[in-house]
């Protein structure tokens, strides 16, 4: 079966990863001197994951646009709320067991989400930081939001931690183990056992969380 490449890029990694997009297009990440032949035999052994991933998709991929309308529904923290509209407000979105936006502001309701969203992921991750660093030791230099798409978090060399404002779609326990995960780097800066024996120690049951990310992680957007 002939599996199409949309995106190929090479760098000082170690290892051959592939990445399906939102979208469904595959992209390949090689290690510098990966050769073709090992890089096609990689994906000629993931092409059932591929195709399992791919179909995970297609219910996203096809699921109509938000319209922003009475009665859609809306993740926070893990769960769904209902939409509710109303007259003018201020703030034009607010959450009171469930989301209230103003009828003027319908039309730029993505980017109201959006900016709503953002708002809360700082607030909430930030906290969540402050709690595992006061109670582990670490000093991250500080906490900021991104519009990622494809990565849940980061540390960058200088200790400032990344993180995506869809994180907060997903349940607070799984928000913990991206927090956990991006914190340990501070001290492992690689994804090796001793890094991952730093985040078990902290997080026992991160396996759990990990799978529950590639398995759903699809749907935190809309």
């Amino acid at each position: 079966m002939q599996i199409q490449i949309d995106k190929f890029t090479r760098s000082r990694r170690k290892t051959i990863a592939l990445i399906i997009e939102r979208d469904g297009t595959l992209t390949v990440r090689a290690p510098m001197r990966a050769s073709k032949a090992a890089i096609e035999e990689f994906i000629h052994e993931k092409a059932d994951w591929i195709t399992r991933t791919r179909e995970k998709l297609t219910p996203i991929l096809t699921a109509p646009e938000k319209q922003f309308t009475d009665g859609e529904s809306f993740l926070f923290l893990g769960s769904s709320f209902d939409l509710k509209l109303v007259g003018r407000q201020r703030p034009a979105l607010r959450f009171e067991n469930g989301f209230i936006l103003s009828a003027a502001a319908q039309k730029r309701g993505r980017q109201v989400f959006t900016n709503w969203y953002k708002e809360r992921a700082l607030e909430i991750i930030t906290e969540r930081v402050n709690h595992f660093s006061a109670q582990y030791g670490f000093q991250p230099k500080q906490v900021k939001i991104s519009s990622a798409k494809t990565r849940w978090g980061s540390c960058s060399a200088n200790g400032t931690l990344n993180f995506t404002w869809r994180l907060i779609m997903s349940p607070l326990s799984v928000i913990d183990y991206v927090v956990v995960h991006e914190l340990a780097h501070l001290r492992v800066r690689n994804h090796s056992r001793k890094f991952w024996q730093v985040v078990e120690s902290i997080d026992p049951d991160y396996k759990t969380k990990r799978k529950w990310l590639r398995e759903y992680g699809e749907t935190l957007y809309f």
